[in-house]
């Protein structure tokens, strides 16, 4: 087929037929598969593209929303076939969560959030808790504080004890993008570190406090969605060596997640760009 198609501008095509014993209707069906195929040449490269820039962190649904970004009108379905043509996969694997209950050790507080995480503005409602990491036999924990406003990350920090500094740090990085007069509900799950006096103290009469149900982790389910994403993006298809690799690897990642990374509960956008246009209209 490939010397027929190669020859046929110099010879005549029913020498060439003759010559391979190809049938007219099967070389010219072939043919047209070929042309169509050419047709997604440039939809292919695109979205190769996109996969690399995000480093295979993007499924077929988020690589279609960065194409229709760049004005290509293409079917979900369509980006799947291509990129499994290209063999391009977004590898999801999902791994236990951190469970940070110790018992009642502290103050319960009531479930004020009632798993509505719609907002009509910043700092009205905020979300955090502790994921767990391990690098070689050692631990390492992540403690996050996400406005529900856009889904961004206000503050994060990691250490290799989920001790209260941990939390704690997180939260004041996170207080600190409150302005007077704004008083967010802070939902967490029943965890030692959220119990403890140190927290309450900090959220002082800054913030509401708020706390899911025992054994209900979809009460606070944007926060476990967003250590899912990490996970799945970051952490599970790379080694890392130590843990301070892994440290500035979480730190870029929260980089992009509020900078670049698009959602679809945002149409597409970033947590920052969303927060920009919101705020801007």
């Amino acid at each position: 087929m490939n010397t027929v198609v190669a020859l046929k501008a110099e010879h005549s095509l029913t020498t060439l037929l003759k010559i391979a014993n190809l049938p007219r209707s099967t070389f010219f069906y072939h043919q047209a598969r070929r042309d169509t195929e050419d047709g997604h040449a440039k939809l292919k490269a695109e979205i190769r593209r996109i996969f690399d820039r995000f480093a295979g962190r993007y499924g077929h649904r988020r690589i279609r929303d960065e194409l229709r970004k760049h004005g290509w009108d293409v079917a979900k379905k369509t980006v799947l076939k291509l990129m499994r043509q290209l063999g391009l996969r977004c590898e999801i694997r999902r791994r236990k969560r951190y469970d940070s209950f110790k018992g009642k050790v502290g103050k319960i507080a009531p479930n004020l959030l009632k798993r509505d995480f719609t907002t009509t503005g910043p700092n009205q409602k905020w979300v955090t808790d502790v994921t767990e990491f391990r690098v070689g036999d050692r631990k390492v924990y992540l403690s996050t504080v996400m406005d529900l406003f856009g889904r961004e990350i206000i503050g994060h920090t990691v250490g290799t004890s989920p001790n209260l500094e941990l939390t704690n740090s997180s939260l004041r990085q996170a207080l600190t993008r409150s302005k007077t007069g704004e008083k967010p509900i802070v939902h967490s799950d029943q965890g030692f570190q959220y119990q403890h006096v140190s927290w309450q103290k900090l959220l002082g009469d800054r913030a509401h406090q708020s706390m899911s149900r025992k054994g209900n982790c979809l009460d606070n389910a944007v926060m476990e969605s967003f250590f899912g994403h990490l996970k799945d993006e970051l952490y599970c298809n790379t080694t890392f060596l130590t843990v301070e690799a892994l440290t500035a690897a979480i730190d870029d990642y929260i980089v992009w997640f509020n900078t670049e990374r698009g959602h679809s509960t945002l149409k597409g956008l970033s947590p920052v760009q969303y927060r920009t246009q919101a705020l801007a209209a």
